[in-house]
């Protein structure tokens, strides 16, 4: 099925097509790797819907990228119960293990690092998101040992390059 069918699909269990917004999102990010402008139009025009619209929940929630990231989102709390748990520090520790600055992405595409404002697990903290799942109570040996179990799940997989690199669809 293609994206356009794939969202036509998901659209049709709503009653209004800007609440198809979401979930047109994730298709195409899905189906590209991030959603550069071309593609957040492509979805506001299979909506019908207007493109800020789709521009505005592409660049407020996390879960989507507008740029490359790496195989692995490492995204980091920084809001105040994390950041009083020292998030400060982990943020510098990877910087330093990694060998990137937040915002960046390692050159071999493993990694990407980001902060974010709140992922809402404060009993969690200090918290980081990597993908779809939750790392919390976070110090540099549970990081370490994070990286190191990501990298190993990279080894697995037969290609490593960074996802910008794949063309669209794969």
């Amino acid at each position: 099925m293609t994206m356009r069918e794939q969202i036509e699909a998901a659209a049709a269990r709503y009653p209004d097509q800007r609440s198809a917004i979401m979930p047109a999102l994730v298709i195409a990010q899905r189906e590209h790797g991030h959603l550069p402008g071309p593609v957040l139009e492509e979805v506001a025009d299979i909506l019908g819907v207007e493109r800020i619209w789709v521009y505005e929940l592409a660049t407020f929630y996390t879960l989507f990228h507008i740029e490359p990231v790496g195989m692995f989102h490492l995204q980091l709390c920084d809001n105040v119960s994390c950041m009083l748990r020292r998030s400060e520090d982990l943020l510098r520790h990877l910087e330093e293990v990694l060998g990137i600055k937040k915002g960046g992405t390692t050159p071999d595409g493993l990694f990407t690092l980001s902060t974010v404002e709140c992922l809402g697990a404060c009993e969690m903290a200090p918290v980081m998101q990597v993908g779809d799942e939750y790392h919390g109570h976070l110090d540099v040996a549970r990081i370490d040992a994070l990286l190191d179990s990501l990298r190993d799940m990279a080894s697995e997989v037969e290609s490593v390059e960074p996802a910008f690199a794949r063309p669209p669809g794969e």
